[in-house]
């Protein structure tokens, strides 16, 4: 697969958008870990440490986009790019926009998974 081709409901975004979404993923994987590691050695409240669910989420769907070439945003939206970052086409076909609108639940329900994984592994964590 390329990663240069709009693909539906696989590929809607090109190599710009995928730096992007890693810088995104690496920006929340550094907040993430900065604001677990303040929660567990500073703060004593648990309840606290499910604020860690909002960098976790960024961090998620950063990566998760990234890895699967798809914006879901873009997915919702109808649209793709493969151009400069942040220059849209719209997406034509409705059996096409239907197919990236179920790629982009896909993500987001792994990205709503793995940010409540990461949370849970905070919150459990002993202090």
């Amino acid at each position: 697969m390329s990663a240069q081709e709009y693909i539906p409901g696989t590929c809607n975004i090109g190599k710009s958008e995928i730096k992007r979404r890693q810088s995104v993923a690496l920006i929340g994987a550094i907040a993430t870990i900065a604001w677990a590691i303040f929660l567990i050695l500073k703060v004593d409240s648990r309840a606290l440490r499910f604020s860690t669910f909002i960098p976790g989420m960024i961090f998620a769907v950063g990566w998760i986009q990234s890895r699967r070439k798809f914006c879901l945003a873009f997915g919702f939206m109808g649209a793709f790019n493969f151009g400069k970052a942040g220059t849209l086409s719209k997406v034509q076909s409705e059996e096409d926009k239907a197919a990236d609108r179920s790629t982009a639940l896909s993500i987001l329900s792994q990205a709503l998974i793995l940010a409540i994984a990461i949370t849970g592994i905070v919150y459990f964590w002993p202090a």
